[in-house]
Parts: structure tokens; C-alpha cells; sequence
């Protein structure tokens, strides 16, 4: 097979190394296996309960229309892994804000390499317990006590309410996330991509086949023009999705003349990237995250006013623009707060000057790392706004067309599938060039 050295992989070269490469091809059958795995918990259910009467009771509920989304129908289905990935990813959320505000926590990850980044870890499965724990607590005193009603009829949710099974429920549910949890590792470890990524893929993939379902329904109404604008809109999304994500900023840097004994190495030119959006997919991810924290807090507390105003985190409320308002203050946010993480002007600037190497126009150290921040917070507003559009957009158009074909998280779900897909692919392309130097050693 020939290949190109300094080149990205082609796609004829990525399949024919993800066939005959037995390293690779173990890694993506070990991630297909788990996942199915996980989707087959789905659907084991929860004993106890009259799945019927409790689809009617939360008929319309957003914050369990939302966890049921994230989930891949298990809440709907009631399986034993109703939680999912969700309380990893709450547990993800406070690690990584606790990072930022607790200086031993910051010294982990920083200054202790990979053995630090094990205990923060390590940490974060204690935390994604505890909040697995809260969250099924508040999710069987809720369920414990619901009724459907009928016209005539008043039928409870659970066949025998009582503390035995808000024990069993919480266990049953604690259980499943922590097996989830288990599971999204073991993909990031031996398989391919990131594993609690690739679990909410496959949760958002799950539900498309019923939303081309409602699209087809729409067009057979004679209402094909709404269609077609809203799948055009989405495939704008999708132009732009990738855009967001690939969109790099490329700062010139010069590295100085060098002398090694006789040896001259003359003055060579090189650029440092920093991407439009440095967070990838991870602030959407836990904005919407964010966005069922205070529904679960008014299940557990039956605070009114907490309950009203997770009413209002969604689009189709009556006052969307709270939805609005606090969705884009969580995305920039959280692009800002991964930004911080991923990129560190100071390291950068740092690491420059031991390099030998300098930004033209900017002199070394103090005014280096003033120049690459304010380089990378514009950078960062610009693409936070930018997935603010990609989300908030579509769900515009589908109020003006009054259409509700993508449930009002199309274009989240559409951001996270797009930028999964091109993390793994990007992930699976380093795999292949590393197989590529290999074979060249051995040659």
C-alpha cells in the first residue's frame, strides 16, 4: 500500500487499515460491543412499576423529555440504565470547577503528570456516585408517589409504593450508572474515541429514526415546505458545525538562529494554532448538562418556584428567551472555562522562549502570554457565539414554521453527533499515521 508521509491518512487508506491492522480492528469491535451492550441495558426494566400509567403521569414533562433524550429512551422504558452517563458527566462539571478554585486539585493535574490525573479520576467516580445516588433518590420519591389519570380512573405508577422500593429503585438505578460509567472508560481505554462521548451518541442516534418518523408524517400532511426549510436550515448547521470545529487561528512564530558546534541551523519559520472552538463538543455537552439541574433539584426539594423555572428551560416554554438567555450563558461560559483548561498562555509563552522561539513584533515572556490571551478569549467569544447560533437558530425556525420535527434539541444533538464523529475519526487518522511510522521502522 502506498502512502502519503507528510499527509493526512485518505479515507481508502483508514479502511483498509481499520481491515487488516488487528490492533485497530479490535479497538472499534471492542467499542461496537460495549455499546450494544449499553443499549440492551436500556431495556431492562424496572421492576415494580406500570410503564403505561408512568408515560402518562410525565406526559410533556421537559426535564424528563430531556433526560429521556440523553438517555436513549431509557427513561421512557424505565430501564435500570435510566441515568446513563448523565451523573458522570454532573460529576465532570464539579472535578473540573473545583479544579479551577482549589489549588491542591489544580497541583494534580498539573504538576503531578499522570499520576495526579489518576486520582482526579479517581475522584470524579466518587463524586458521579454520590450524585448517581441524589439523583435516583429524588427520581424514586417522584415516581414513588405519581398517579395517571384517567377520564373516570386514577391509576398509581408503582403497584407497591412504600420505602423497600424507593430502596430498590435507588440501588437498581445507582447500579446502572456506575456500570455505564465503568463502560464509557473502558471505551476511552481499549477502544476508540471518548467513551462518555460516544454514549450520548449513541443515545442521540437512537432517537433519529423517530424523528425522520415525524418529518415523514409532516410531508404526507401536505406540509413538504416546512420540511424542506427545516432540513436545510439543519444542513446550514452542519456546514457551520464543522466550521466551529475546525477552525483554527494560526500565529507565526520564529525560531532563532542556532549553532551546535560547527553547525549553523539557520532561522525557521513555523505557526502556533489555536482553535476557534478549544473546548470541542464538551461545552454543549454539559450546557445542556446544566440545563436539567434545576428540574432534578425541584424533583428532590418540590420547591414552586424551582419547579417553574425548570418549566422554563426549554423551548418550547412560555418565555423562551429564558431558555435562551441561560443556554448561551452556559455555552460561553463553559467555552471559556475549557479554553482556560486546554490552552495555558503562560505555559505556551514559556515554552516558547525555552525553544528558542519568538512571535514577530511581540517580544518574549510577559507580553507573549498578554498577546496569545487576548488572541484566544476573542477566539473563544467568537466561537461560543458561534455554537449559541448553531443551537438557538433552528429552534427559531422551527417556532416561525411552527414545526416541531426536532423537538427543539435537533441542532444540540446534530453539534454533538457531528463533532463525536470528527474527534473518533481524528482519533482513528492517529492511529493510522502511527501504524504508517511503524512500518517504515520496520522497512
Amino acid at each position: 500500500m502506498v502512502v502519503s508521509r507528510g499527509k493526512t491518512p485518505s479515507a481508502q487508506e483508514t479502511f483498509m487499515q481499520m481491515a487488516q491492522a488487528a490492533g485497530l480492528r479490535g479497538r472499534i469491535f471492542i467499542t461496537l460491543g460495549l455499546l450494544i451492550l449499553v443499549r440492551l441495558g436500556i431495556y431492562l426494566p424496572v421492576p415494580g412499576i406500570n410503564r403505561d400509567a408512568f408515560k402518562t403521569a410525565f406526559a410533556g414533562n421537559p426535564v424528563f423529555g430531556f433526560l429521556d433524550f440523553f438517555s436513549g429512551g431509557g427513561f421512557s422504558a424505565l430501564g435500570i440504565f435510566a441515568l446513563g452517563i448523565i451523573p458522570f458527566i454532573n460529576a465532570s462539571i464539579i472535578l473540573q470547577l473545583l479544579t479551577a478554585a482549589l489549588p491542591s486539585l489544580e497541583r494534580l493535574q498539573k504538576d503531578e503528570g499522570e499520576a495526579g490525573r489518576r486520582k482526579i479520576s479517581q475522584i470524579t467516580r466518587y463524586v458521579a456516585l454520590g450524585w448517581a445516588i441524589i439523583q435516583s433518590t429524588g427520581f424514586s420519591i417522584l415516581v414513588n408517589g405519581a398517579e395517571a389519570r384517567y377520564p373516570g380512573s386514577v391509576v398509581p405508577v408503582v403497584a407497591n409504593p412504600g420505602p423497600v422500593f424507593i430502596a430498590q429503585m435507588i440501588v437498581a438505578l445507582t447500579a446502572g450508572s456506575m456500570f455505564v460509567m465503568w463502560v464509557g472508560e473502558l471505551i476511552t481505554e481499549r477502544g476508540v474515541g471518548n467513551g462518555a462521548s460516544l454514549l450520548i451518541f449513541l443515545s442521540i442516534v437512537s432517537g433519529l429514526p423517530s424523528t425522520l418518523g415525524n418529518a415523514l408524517q409532516i410531508a404526507e400532511q401536505g406540509e413538504v415546505s416546512k420540511v424542506i426549510i427545516l432540513i436545510s436550515v439543519f444542513i446550514l448547521m452542519i456546514v457551520g458545525i464543522v466550521f466551529v470545529q475546525e477552525g483554527t487561528r494560526r500565529i507565526p512564530i520564529v525560531y532563532a538562529r542556532r549553532q551546535v558546534g560547527r553547525r549553523t541551523y539557520q532561522e525557521q519559520k513555523s505557526y502556533l494554532p489555536l482553535r476557534l472552538n478549544s473546548g470541542g463538543v464538551m461545552p454543549i455537552i454539559f450546557a445542556s448538562a446544566m440545563l436539567i439541574l434545576p428540574g432534578t433539584l425541584a424533583g428532590l426539594t418540590n420547591n414552586q418556584t424551582l419547579i417553574e423555572f425548570a418549566g422554563y428551560l426549554s423551548p418550547n416554554s412560555s418565555l423562551p428567551w429564558v431558555y435562551v438567555i441561560f443556554y448561551l450563558s452556559m455555552i460561553v461560559f463553559f467555552s471559556y472555562f475549557y479554553a482556560s483548561l486546554v490552552v495555558n498562555p503562560i505555559d505556551m509563552s514559556q515554552n516558547l522562549k525555552k525553544m528558542g522561539a519568538s512571535i514577530p513584533g511581540i517580544r518574549p515572556g510577559r507580553a507573549t502570554t498578554e498577546y496569545v490571551e487576548r488572541v484566544l478569549n476573542r477566539l473563544t467569544l467568537l466561537g461560543a457565539f458561534f455554537l449559541g447560533a448553531v443551537v438557538l437558530i433552528p429552534v427559531a425556525a422551527e417556532r416561525a414554521v411552527g414545526g416541531g420535527i426536532f423537538s427543539g434539541f435537533g441542532a444540540t444533538s446534530l453539534l454533538i453527533l457531528v463533532g463525536v464523529a470528527i474527534d473518533t475519526a481524528k482519533q482513528i487518522q492517529t492511529y493510522v499515521i502511527s501504524q504508517r511510522y511503524e512500518g517504515m521502522v520496520k522497512q
